[in-house]
């Protein structure tokens, strides 16, 4: 598609010519993407096997570029970066488990609650202050999820209720990538490749053993889609580093949200899925109470003014 105003003879702008909120925008679209080859793949590939497939494009990639660079593997926190990749590890394994079994648009609504357990976090591990104010968001947001849930008896709207344990693994990976997050805050000194590698090798690591006993050889399709799960990843880690590299964190946050909006639309186009009123609710509690919560913490982290 072509920008408005811009000719068609028109050369396409460079990583280094978009904006922040160009590169968020990218970054939720490949993530979006990410999440539709994984739900495509995953309806015969078995979890751990599209969690290896992700990891080995993503610690190859990662590898080739430390190699260039010349940075050194071994990192001056080696076991902060050890456990960052296991806990990515297993909130990758939650989320890819989830994403199959769940329309897309709740799976990636209850994901993006991630930014309100971040905040619980790191209050507790960092120290960081958490308001009254920043607090009662994160419970609001929490009570988000459980509209989308739509347990039993407890609301009379229409639809069933989501099943429970892949609800369970989604809150679980969004917990999980909050711990991730701090623990990356933590290691903010290491080059950020290296962080990627240590995700992604020991993503590769654990899963090849984990995947044997109920491997599933690719056929036909499934494997540009196990191609795509890794290419998309790396893309939407690409983006999304430039994005936040480029724009504040609030503003940075609300484009981000383009990845719901893309969700529910790859579920409607492949996978006939049409959200509901409890879905549409939960997702603007969720939406609202993340993007305040981020106004909140982004106005405290900006540099006092000069003189």
């Amino acid at each position: 598609m072509i920008a408005a105003g811009m000719s068609t003879t028109s050369p396409a702008p460079s990583r280094s010519q978009l904006s922040g909120l160009q590169c968020m925008a990218l970054s939720a679209f490949f993530f979006s993407v990410m999440s539709l080859t994984v739900k495509a793949a995953g309806q015969r590939i078995p979890t751990m096997e599209l969690v290896f497939a992700r990891a080995v494009v993503v610690s190859l990639v990662a590898w080739l570029d430390l190699r260039r660079r010349g940075v050194a593997l071994r990192g001056a926190d080696t076991r902060s970066l050890l456990l960052r990749g296991m806990v990515g590890f297993v909130a990758l394994t939650c989320f890819y488990y989830a994403v199959v079994r769940l329309p897309l648009a709740e799976a990636t609504v209850i994901h993006f609650t991630n930014p309100v357990f971040t905040a619980l976090i790191a209050a507790v591990w960092l120290g960081e202050r958490l308001r009254a104010r920043e607090f009662t968001l994160a419970v609001v947001g929490l009570l988000g999820v459980v509209v989308m849930v739509r347990p039993a008896g407890l609301f009379g709207l229409a639809g069933p209720p989501l099943p429970l344990v892949p609800v369970a693994a989604s809150v679980t990976a969004a917990v999980l990538a909050a711990v991730a997050y701090v623990l990356v805050r933590h290691l903010r000194h290491h080059d950020a490749m290296l962080v990627v590698f240590y995700f992604a090798g020991l993503s590769s690591l654990v899963a090849f053993p984990l995947m044997l006993p109920a491997f599933v050889w690719p056929v036909g399709k499934e494997w540009p889609l196990l191609l795509a799960v890794g290419v998309t990843t790396l893309l939407g880690q690409i983006f999304l580093t430039l994005g936040l590299q480029r724009e504040r964190a609030a503003r940075a946050v609300t484009a981000g949200y383009l990845q719901i909006v893309f969700a529910t639309l790859w579920g409607a186009l492949f996978f006939a899925e049409r959200p509901g009123l409890t879905t549409a609710i939960g997702a603007a509690i969720i939406v609202a109470t993340t993007l305040a919560l981020s106004r909140v913490r982004d106005r405290q982290t900006l540099p006092e003014p000069s003189g």
